[in-house]
């Protein structure tokens, strides 16, 4: 690490620990306040601690109208693009200004006051930004479920947040089909045993939806002098903004909540100092706002930097093809980009040479950030190679709803290691732990934890169950948050986040990640893919089996199959060692993940083990885990 890198960095993350005070009042001069925070931590009753408990403002206002008076009225910052419907849409901050007040007039005119909660049940289309800005606006309370969610999950969370209203649209578009969303919302209103007052219908042309009478149609809701637009309703800094549900050990979703003062500081600190990105810049973010990384670097982030920021309805590859990413960055001029490392191994399968970046200008491109699942160093080269910009890792989770690590490229770019998230951002006292709570030495894996409190903009606990949030995250370790996570740290302080650390297999009492692993099979040029999964063994407690998917043009397609498995078992004997003894190697046609592009390597291992689990409601296509389901039980 050079000292110039290590001094603007280690200043910053010195001062956010030593004086958390001074560091976040400081970074709290971005946000415009109606009464500024004259305090920044709150820690009276810990572990519940709040953040600028003195102050009002209002998310909306920070995202839109101060913009717009300030001069970035006819900038856009909004860019709608979607393959799947063959749209394309551009909103200035004027335009979505408007937008937004209209929406939150609708909302104002059902009986939504501060405080109420409305379920957003959208696809990726501009209604869902605008519903969300609508509810910031009037001190409402989103809750974003990820549209074609089954009708028992967004029951689920129905009774959870206990919604006034629900915004939905009739339908959503994929690659191959329409979705109906019209008749799960009235599936799941059925099975809820609260009854929201009002459905808000977004009707799209692909299929139009049967209205009933709760029923509101957006569109004539919406036209212009329909309804008064709403202004800005104050809110104190630690009232809730939104909540976010992720899925419980129990089965029941944890609402994470996430409050409004902390969360717009965070935001707006994040994405100049981490990011790199200055207002008025382009900012591409591959994601869904059912996900936290939608909801903080496709709206909140960029919106509340002044940023303009892309909407996209597609997927990596198949809209139309693995060259859908570099048409956006080069349509738009993005200067940075954001998705999860599954859409590149993804892009990395369907053209691993690369040839489909030939022609495209993406001058304007200066840095990728990948997240979401662990970048692994194979993966990290190939963007590195094709790209020719940073390719840059981070890790966060949705309970903190930004980067814990990460290189702060807006502060100072740190080198690169691959494999490694960097550095722990300022205000996560990142903390690796043995199994009785020590500090674990560099170089040895551990949980990786966060001494508290934790910074602005995480969460503040679960809706309507304190217990469970300190029961799930603070327990374990005392003064901790528990990621839930293992890695470890190395001797220069980078950050090496391995897993999950129900991911790590024990072979003969020895402790050994998947992530290891994986790293050593990702290497071999044939592999697209690989999940590595520990499966029961009479002998020796667990064993490692790998599965990969192959890369599907090139000279890796023409490979044989069984000298694959061959070199793989010997690469990782080599790299990990014989304890590692991985003896079994499927080639598969493709591994079961979410719609958020995580591998679901527990519900493999469960399947692996003779168990029949429930089929996880965020997977994305439920057909690959009954494709896998043979293999993984031979």
């Amino acid at each position: 690490m050079s000292d110039g890198a290590s001094g603007r960095y280690q200043a910053a993350y010195d001062r956010s620990l030593s004086d958390p005070e001074g560091f976040w009042l400081d970074a709290a001069r971005d946000i415009d306040w109606i009464n500024p925070p004259r305090r920044a931590l709150d820690d009276a009753n810990p572990p519940f601690y709040r953040w600028f408990p003195d102050a009002r403002l209002n998310t909306c206002f920070n995202a839109l109208d101060r913009h717009v008076i300030g001069g970035r009225a006819d900038q856009t910052a909004l860019i709608y693009d979607s393959p799947v419907t063959d749209t394309r849409a551009t909103f200035t901050y004027a335009e979505l200004l408007d937008l937004v007040g209209r929406a939150a007039g609708i909302l104002q005119n059902l009986g939504v006051e501060k405080g109420d909660r409305v379920v957003i049940y959208l696809p990726m289309i501009p209604e869902a930004v605008i519903s969300m800005l609508a509810c910031a606006r009037i001190g409402a309370v989103h809750s974003v479920v990820f549209g074609g969610f089954a009708p028992a999950e967004l029951a689920a969370r129905i009774d959870d947040a206990r919604p006034k209203v629900v915004i939905t649209a009739s339908c959503g578009v994929e690659r191959s089909r329409v979705v109906p969303y019209k008749p799960l919302v009235d599936d799941a209103i059925r099975q809820a045993r609260h009854r929201p007052e009002y459905v808000v219908v977004v009707q799209r042309p692909q299929a139009e939806a049967d209205m009933g009478e709760r029923d509101i149609d957006w569109a004539s809701a919406m036209r212009p002098g329909t309804v008064a637009p709403a202004g800005c309703v104050p809110v104190a800094a630690t009232d809730p903004l939104y909540i976010l549900y992720t899925s419980g050990t129990t089965g029941h979703p944890k609402g994470i909540v996430r409050d409004n003062g902390g969360h717009a500081v965070a935001l707006r600190w994040s994405m100049t100092n981490v990011f790199g990105l200055q207002p008025g810049e382009v900012w591409f973010t591959a994601s869904d706002v059912g996900w936290v990384v939608g909801h903080s670097y496709i709206v909140y982030a960029p919106l509340l930097t002044g940023c303009t920021t892309v909407l996209y309805e597609g997927k990596p590859v198949g809209t139309p093809d693995a060259s859908a990413f570099w048409r956006v960055v080069e349509s738009y001029g993005a200067a940075a980009m954001f998705t999860a490392p599954t859409a590149f191994r993804a892009i990395k399968k369907e053209d691993p040479d690369g040839t489909l970046l030939a022609g495209r200008d993406l001058s304007r491109l200066r840095s990728l950030f990948l997240a979401g699942e662990r970048l692994d160093p194979d993966t990290w080269q190939w963007a590195t190679d094709r790209l020719g910009v940073p390719v840059v890792d981070n890790w966060w989770q949705t309970e903190t709803g930004w980067p814990i690590a990460a290189n702060l490229v807006g502060l100072q770019q740190m080198p690169i290691k691959p494999g490694s998230a960097t550095m722990p951002v300022p205000g996560y006292d990142v903390q690796v732990l043995d199994d009785q709570g020590r500090p674990a030495e560099a170089g040895q894996e551990g949980a990786v934890c966060v001494r508290l409190p934790l910074p602005p903009g995480t969460l503040t606990t679960l809706w309507g169950d304190d217990e469970r949030y300190r029961a799930s995250y603070l327990s374990a370790f005392e003064g901790y948050y528990l990621s839930g996570d293992g890695g470890y740290r190395d001797d220069d302080g980078y950050v090496f986040v391995m897993g999950r650390t129900d991911d790590v297999i024990n072979v003969a009492g020895h402790r050994l990640s998947t992530g290891a692993l994986e790293a050593a099979i990702a290497e071999h040029p044939a592999v697209a893919e690989c999940a590595v999964i520990g499966v029961a063994d009479p002998v020796k407690g667990q064993v490692p089996r790998g599965l990969v998917v192959l890369k599907s043009t090139g000279d890796a397609a023409q490979v044989d199959e069984q000298v694959v498995r061959e070199e793989l078992l010997d690469l990782v004997r080599r790299q990990v060692g014989a304890i590692a003894s991985l003896q079994r190697v499927d080639v598969v046609v493709a591994l079961p993940k979410t719609r958020s592009g995580k591998i679901l390597r527990r519900t493999m291992r469960q399947v692996a083990d003779g168990e029949s689990p429930a089929t996880p409601s965020t997977i994305e296509d439920p057909s690959v885990l009954d494709d896998l389901a043979e293999v993984l039980r031979s």
